[in-house]
């Protein structure tokens, strides 16, 4: 195989993703006028689906260009010999090839963030506020911006100093040693995440004591979940949207309510979405979905130190360098396709996963008050009532609030 074949079909795989990207949306947004299921009537009224409809048409044509330009982006740096350029730029000033590679995604990720923020400034300012959810300032988006970024150079950079390190020392075998720190990394921060990162950006409370504490604590009990940790999140700052999750291993677990979840959801139905939450951990989805993680970051490393040290891979793009940052660019782009059946394999597991949760919810006589709170999160967030089938199939990560309904029905 020579450079210039490499180099086409890391084209026609860019193109066809678009394409792939493209298709399914398009088939999603033929669906939107199609009839409401007879178990969805009654969410929205005909002027809240108007507006509904008028949402959904808004976040599609913003999907469209948005992923447009990125298309027409990348296809420029290419065309242009646009990572050579840079590359060769930065070696009249370093030679360092640790120094080198991280100034290179550096300045990558810098470009990128300013090509992607007018279009974060529209998404936040001007869709999301035209339909109500929004409650961000200019303020408080740019100081997450900055925070954002901040960790990005922070622990991205040490990580990826780490792993160029690694390679560098032990060649081709450097893949071992970078699965284990990244699974170590992924450990950390699973266990540590709410305590650690989500208090730079939310106000996390313990729920207060009451009513609605009580009814968590009484199910807890008789689910048999030992659950001390119940806090408020503050995500009203941002979004009038609501959530909830589930964080943490052992005894660091805990469950994180958004307070727009509290304004939005009667009593039962908050107790019945926290028994999904717990349904979730009782089935051991987040440490499968950790250990699937694992394999499959073991997987894509091994890959990758396969075909690190080839020199074409550097001539694809331009470059007579063979460099760690030539490889893993070129590398990401071979992968994307195997990338996106993992992906869909992954939704699909996810899928599962949350219609098994819903069962557990349904076991403690919870799934009348676990529709009735999907219908008002739905209605309130303006979620589509008919997606395609096929887009579910590919893109979501949960069953469409109609296959979840007639599954808690069906139980």
């Amino acid at each position: 195989m020579t450079a210039s074949i490499l180099f086409l079909i890391i084209v026609l795989i860019i193109i066809a993703n678009q394409l792939f990207d493209f298709t399914f949306s398009f088939l999603n947004r033929s669906y939107r006028n199609k009839p409401i299921p007879k178990v969805l009537e009654g969410i929205y009224d005909d002027a809240e689906y108007t507006k509904q409809q008028s949402y959904e048409a808004d976040n599609s044509r913003f999907s469209l260009w948005s992923s447009l330009v990125s298309f027409v982006g990348i296809l420029l740096i290419l065309f242009f010999d646009g990572f050579a350029y840079l590359d060769n730029l930065l070696r009249d000033y370093l030679e360092n090839e640790i120094y080198i590679s991280l100034l290179f995604f550096g300045i990558l990720m810098f470009l990128s963030s300013l090509i992607s923020l007018p279009f974060s400034l529209y998404s936040t300012f001007v869709i999301e506020e035209k339909y109500g959810f929004n409650r961000t300032t200019v303020k408080t988006f740019f100081f997450d911006l900055i925070k954002g970024a901040f960790l990005s150079v922070i622990i991205g950079g040490a990580l990826l100093y780490i792993i160029i390190l690694l390679y560098q020392t032990f060649g081709s075998y450097f893949w071992l040693l970078t699965w284990g720190i990244v699974t170590a990394f992924m450990l950390f921060l699973n266990m540590f995440y709410s305590q650690l990162i989500v208090p730079l950006f939310n106000k996390q409370t313990p729920l207060e004591e009451g009513s609605l504490r009580s009814a968590i604590e009484a199910f807890s009990r008789k689910a048999g979940f030992q659950l001390k940790n119940i806090f408020v999140i503050d995500g009203s700052k941002r979004s009038s949207k609501a959530n909830a999750y589930f964080a943490g291993l052992g005894s660091k677990k805990r469950i994180v309510l958004y307070d727009t979840l509290i304004e939005e959801l009667e009593e039962e139905e908050i107790v019945a979405v926290l028994a999904h939450e717990v349904g979730h951990y009782k089935h051991k989805h987040t440490l499968k979905g950790m250990i699937t993680s694992v394999i499959q970051t073991g997987l894509i490393l091994y890959l990758f130190s396969l075909v690190i040290d080839q020199p074409l891979l550097n001539q694809a793009l331009g470059s007579n360098h063979t460099t760690f940052h030539f490889g893993l660019i070129v590398f990401s782009f071979l992968f994307e396709p195997f990338s996106m059946v993992l992906g869909i394999l992954s939704n699909m597991f996810s899928r599962k996963n949350e219609y098994e949760a819903d069962a557990f919810a349904k076991s403690y006589g919870l799934g009348d008050a676990l529709i009735s709170g999907l219908k008002r999160l739905s209605k309130h967030s303006l979620s589509n009532l008919t997606p395609h089938p096929a887009f579910v199939f590919v893109h979501y990560s949960h069953p469409s609030l109609y296959q979840r309904i007639v599954h808690l029905i069906k139980l």
